[in-house]
């Protein structure tokens, strides 16, 4: 709703102006919780950010916590609870900032790291963590146990339900985490360091995401220094590369490069391929109808047979892969977006995890 408001002034709104409208959301929610505990004879008080104060660097809409004074909430929480707002802080200019979709996981583990807490647990609307989306695919269950580095993944390749900042830090300082549901009292995902954890399973989970876009540079001339000079125009431009392939010259003269963006830079990305003059190559394709799919194991290092074992499963359902990436514990194929749902389940059944 408050995007909208934004959206009916300008495409472009003030970034300034929408981390100040986007912010009071917390601010309404702060109050409403603090009330209602008071309301149960729980003296409750609520902060926003300029008041603790949370401080931030980096840009509006993208900004990261750096630190908190924790002096005013200690000597409150000897007589009641504090209620803080995630997602937001203040920069040192004073403005207010806002720090990305998901930010209050970030923000729950800056403070279990900066207050120093035994434990920190993130409430959301499902029981957990689960093996895909439960709400697109009914046959996922809840991952009980899961490591930090297995988390970092999910939820950077797509898994909505951790913000990927938040894990890192969590990771960075060994801050134990647990994923619960507001809604019941069943047990969540506990999400640690790695030797707590059973791999007997080579893939943990399977994670999508649908806001891809493919661009390739066909006839790209083959020196050295040429990635470079294609890629660092884009980095200047905040544009995030994912996935890269080049074929290898069969002449030594030209190659085909690509890559994956998040759709929304795909314009901005052609505009900035196309002045670049440090660059020769034949023509740019691009295909913004990708998607995506990704699984996840850390017993992927040790289980053989695995890159085969998902290619065959594609294969079996006539899905075209268009670019593969791999790690340790990753393996992330770009397919057309069209197929996502049907890639995911079949995944989800071949790696036992229905």
């Amino acid at each position: 709703e408050l995007i909208k408001f934004s959206k009916d002034i300008a495409e472009n709104f003030n970034k300034r102006e929408l981390d100040v409208l986007l912010s009071s959301g917390e601010q309404v929610t702060c109050a409403l919780l603090a009330g209602a505990l008071n309301q149960i004879k729980i003296e409750a008080k609520s902060w926003l950010n300029w008041q603790i104060p949370i401080l931030t660097e980096g840009d509006h809409s993208n900004a990261r916590i750096i630190n908190i004074n924790i002096n005013n909430i200690n000597d409150y929480i000897k007589k009641g609870v504090a209620v803080i707002p995630g997602f937001q802080g203040i920069s040192k200019n004073g403005d207010i900032t806002t720090i990305g979709r998901g930010g209050s996981d970030a923000t729950a583990v800056a403070v279990a790291k900066i207050f120093d807490t035994d434990s920190c647990e993130i409430y959301t609307d499902v029981d957990g963590v689960f093996s895909t989306d439960p709400k697109k695919i009914p046959v996922a269950k809840k991952i009980d146990k899961i490591s930090y580095d297995e988390m970092l993944e999910l939820s950077s390749l797509g898994a909505k339900v951790m913000q990927s900042s938040a894990v890192q830090t969590a990771m960075m300082y060994d801050i134990p985490l647990e994923v619960k549901s507001t809604f019941t009292d069943r047990k969540g995902t506990k999400i640690f360091n790695q030797e707590n954890i059973d791999y007997s399973k080579s893939v943990t989970g399977v994670a999508y995401s649908k806001d891809e876009s493919k661009i390739t540079l066909i006839g790209v001339e083959d020196k050295p220094g040429i990635a470079a000079n294609i890629f660092e125009p884009l980095n200047k431009a905040q544009i995030n590369v994912d996935m890269v392939i080049q074929n290898i010259s069969s002449d030594q003269k030209t190659t085909d490069i690509t890559f994956t963006i998040k759709r929304d830079d795909q314009l901005k990305t052609i505009e900035l391929l196309k002045i670049n003059n440090r660059i020769k190559y034949k023509s740019i394709s691009h295909n913004d109808k990708v998607a995506k799919v990704s699984i996840v194991g850390a017993g992927m290092v040790s289980t053989p047979g695995v890159t085969y074992k998902m290619f065959r499963g594609l294969a079996d359902e006539k899905i075209n892969i268009l670019a593969i990436s791999t790690s340790e514990i990753k393996l992330s194929v770009i397919i057309d977006e069209e197929n996502t749902l049907n890639a995911v389940k079949k995944l989800h059944t071949i790696f036992d995890l229905d």
